[in-house]
């Protein structure tokens, strides 16, 4: 069963990025949550040459409804020039936690 839940994955450089933007999104309510993981090292290729990195992962829950304004604030905050912005769709889940995703980020709640 698919729901309307998303998990949108994205990567900062540092505790500041990710607490900057996770107050900001859940603030205006475009995530009912965002939880940020350890540092990861990130190797990938930029501008022709091979980057390592170290990484703060940041994983928000939303709604498929807010995924495009949920993108531009994103997009406005993050200090890369090329943001990871992945929305992964959730298949399936507890539904009482689904339920609070959808009623979490709702302007009437």
């Amino acid at each position: 069963m698919a729901t309307d839940v998303l998990l949108v994955l994205t990567t900062v450089p540092d505790a500041t990025s990710a607490q900057d933007i996770a107050d900001a999104l859940v603030g205006n309510r475009l995530a009912a949550c965002v939880t940020a993981l350890p540092p990861a090292t990130s190797t990938y290729r930029w501008q022709g040459t091979v980057e390592r990195a170290e990484e703060i992962p940041l994983l928000i829950k939303t709604t498929r409804e807010h995924l495009g304004a949920l993108t531009e604030a994103l997009r406005s905050r993050h200090p890369y020039e090329v943001p990871e912005i992945l929305a992964l769709p959730v298949e399936a889940g507890l539904p009482a936690y689904l339920d609070w995703v959808a009623a979490a980020t709702s302007d009437g709640r």
